[in-house]
């Protein structure tokens, strides 16, 4: 039987992380012929990690996924600068604005999503103004952001906060706007976005809450619908994302904010899978890299065969604010207060410290954090919730880290991880993958690294990954 015609539409993180999933399980194109097909001209980065590019603690080539004889080694082929026009359902093909066209039996879109302009006067066509998403959009940010310049980021959610972070790191004035009360509001309570707030501030950022944009002035700033203007050299926008569904809309398939698919990832034509940040799937949470790590592994399975049982059924994720001197983790369900539906809700509030937390438990188990300024207890209660384990009645001492799951040892020993603990949640490296590579020859901490893309300049990876690395070299 010939190999499936294979073809991934998008070679962001979602798309590239399947290619490598399909190739783990069919190594030598026996089963599937892959086509990867890139709008950009660069190789897979990873994204999750612009912010330390931005901030100078990463180089562009140190946030690559892959590196340039990827393709070739892995027997893929991977077209890079290409725009794909339209989807030509009944003669199963993708045509591309050169005039060609790619075959498929089956065909993924990996189309990812593009940053969200306000319509804002000005602000779309005005020189001095960067959409942050892309390597791309860094290189713009770095030319534009002399030191010391004034910078206005739009938008207080996790990448523009990541953004400002890393530009009042560089020396510039960095003024985040955001319309409403308090940042992170999908992740945080507004008791914990105040308190990062006010890390943020010590660390040289200003907040104009509550306001939104009217007017970009170029060479001058932003008028605020207040009336009062931030001083701007460059504006940075991280406003949010939209899902890119232009290629399917055009192609007839089911798309609301997302194009629409089932547990395995199967859109409303059979024979065209979608996944990651393009895809609407009612068990993923938007704008994050995790479901579609999971999502990469389900459609693996379902395109080579492997396990015809294979469903994806949903992603709590974990939440974490890549930022130098942070430390803020989120998960699960944080906006409940105290006796909301049932749950026993526990925070601990030290504003001057720059540590807040809160626990949420529904029978005995932990079904909500956030932990910031509280590595410890990250670390603790996202073991206790990954492993679904009964709480200790000890609560406060959960919240503060000092209660570990039930197996586990102060030293948090690797011989008392399951092999699906997750080390590096950046890239979702599991236990078991940083084995597989120690077996398969890389026996230190850098090489693990490389070899499974844990993430170790983001910090807490590097010293678990070295960890595993100890143990595995003393067995």
């Amino acid at each position: 039987m010939s190999p499936r015609e294979v073809v991934i539409v998008g070679y962001g993180m979602a798309g590239a992380r399947l290619a490598d999933e399909i190739r783990r399980r069919d190594p030598i194109a026996e089963r599937v012929r892959l086509t990867v097909l890139g709008a950009e001209q660069h190789a897979a980065y990873n994204r999750v990690l612009l912010s330390a590019v931005v901030a100078g603690g990463m180089s562009a080539e140190s946030v690559r996924l892959h590196d340039d004889e990827w393709a070739q080694r892995h027997n893929i082929d991977l077209r890079l600068g290409v725009d794909v026009e339209r989807i030509d359902r009944e003669k199963r093909c993708v045509e591309l604005a050169d005039g060609s066209s790619v075959d498929y039996d089956a065909l993924v879109l990996a189309t990812g999503a593009n940053p969200w302009i306000p319509p804002v006067e000005g602000l779309e066509a005005g020189p001095g103004v960067v959409a942050f998403r892309s390597l791309d959009d860094c290189a713009k940010i770095l030319d534009a952001a002399r030191f010391g310049a004034p910078v206005a980021v739009l938008g207080g959610g996790l990448l523009g906060l990541e953004a400002a972070r890393g530009l009042a790191g560089r020396g510039n004035q960095v003024t985040v706007v955001h319309p409403l009360g308090h940042v992170m509001e999908r992740q945080l309570d507004p008791a914990a976005g105040h308190v990062l707030a006010r890390q943020l501030t010590d660390m040289g950022v200003t907040f104009k809450f509550g306001a939104t944009a009217a007017r970009y002035l170029p060479g001058d700033g932003l008028k605020l619908d207040d009336g009062s203007l931030v001083p701007a050299d460059l504006v940075v926008v991280a406003a949010g994302v939209r899902a890119e569904t232009r290629l399917a809309a055009e192609a007839g398939l089911d798309v609301d904010m997302g194009v629409l698919v089932d547990d395995v990832l199967r859109t409303s034509d059979g024979r065209i899978h979608a996944l990651g940040d393009c895809a609407r799937h009612p068990g993923a949470p938007a704008g994050l890299i995790q479901p579609a790590w999971e999502q990469a592994e389900v459609l693996a399975d379902v395109l080579t065969g492997t396990n015809a049982a294979a469903r994806y059924r949903g992603t709590t994720a974990v939440t974490r604010l890549k930022a130098r001197g942070i430390d803020l983790a989120a998960l699960g369900e944080t906006q409940l207060e105290a006796s909301d539906n049932g749950a026993e809700v526990l925070t601990f509030n030290d504003p001057t410290g720059g540590r807040y937390g809160k626990l949420v438990v529904r029978e005995n188990r932990v079904t909500g954090a956030i932990l910031l300024g509280l590595p410890d207890a990250a670390a603790t209660i996202t073991q206790f919730h990954d492993r679904g384990t009964p709480l200790p009645e000890d609560r406060l001492a959960v919240l503060l880290g000092r209660a570990l799951p039930s197996g586990s040892t102060p030293a948090a020993s690797p011989a008392d991880l399951p092999a699906a603990a997750v080390i590096c949640r950046c890239n979702n490296v599991t236990k078991g993958r940083l084995i597989e590579a120690w077996k398969a020859g890389a026996t230190d901490t850098p090489a693990l690294a490389r070899a499974t893309r844990a993430t170790t300049g983001c910090g807490g990876c590097t010293d678990t990954v070295g960890g595993i690395a100890n143990w595995l070299a003393a067995q």
